[in-house]
């Protein structure tokens, strides 16, 4: 079966419907969804936030779309253990609500970065990562001038000690603290990542390698799907 799979829509989002063209690739049923509404789809099985420049990256990047409407049925969807995945702008969105941990930044240089470039996945045991083994080195493009993830010591002790730093730069892409281009909440429901694996889910395009991680994805929205359809 296909999940039905989420994908937000904010104004000045612009990889929503690379995301979905990804998705719908490797056997989701993807919709777009508007930022104004209130709820997801019936039988939504997970929520994709794409790249962009949402509300115009006013204030700062994610700073509005995070009271936008459709945030509500985000967080309540989170909390019942729906996969939420954040891309670029989405991971900006998903600091800026409550839903991760840490913080984005301007780049360390302060310039925009726009290759691609190898991560190293660090947990294999991830909704995110399950088809990924540790150590794994994937190339994924990045495109984005506030990617410089940050946390404070202590929280980024604990994030590394809880294993919620699921993804690594394999070198310095933007001066992100630890090298971190991916994390994942308490629960390991919630991820954001900086790189963008829906521009790296074909071979043609340079990388099949964002494939692993959105199959993944579709993996955990097809087992919720199937798991509330068992318990009504």
């Amino acid at each position: 079966m296909r999940p039905k799979v989420a994908v937000l829509v904010f104004p000045g989002s612009n990889d929503d419907r690379d995301a979905v063209w990804a998705l719908g690739a490797l056997g989701a049923d993807a919709k777009l969804v508007w930022h104004a509404d209130e709820g997801l789809p019936r039988d939504t099985g997970a929520v994709v936030l794409p790249g962009g420049f949402s509300y115009g990256d006013y204030l700062r990047c994610g700073a509005i779309a995070r009271s936008a409407s459709i945030m509500g049925a985000v967080h309540a969807f989170a909390a019942t253990g729906g996969p939420v995945l954040g891309i670029c702008n989405g991971f900006q969105i998903l600091c800026e609500a409550g839903l991760l941990p840490g913080v984005l930044r301007r780049n360390r240089d302060l310039n925009f970065v726009c290759r691609d470039v190898a991560i190293r996945v660090e947990r294999g045991d991830s909704l995110l990562t399950h088809r990924c083994e540790p150590g794994q080195m994937l190339t994924i493009p990045v495109k984005h001038g506030e990617g410089s993830w940050y946390a404070d010591e202590e929280l980024y002790a604990e994030l590394e000690a809880a294993g919620q730093l699921v993804l690594r730069y394999a070198e310095d892409c933007n001066g992100s603290v630890g090298d971190v281009a991916g994390v994942c909440d308490e629960a390991r429901n919630v991820f954001g990542l900086m790189p963008h694996p829906e521009h790296a889910v074909d071979p043609l395009l340079g990388s099949g390698d964002g494939a692993l991680l959105l199959a993944a994805l579709v993996d955990a929205a097809r087992n919720r799907v199937l798991a509330g359809s068992a318990s009504s």
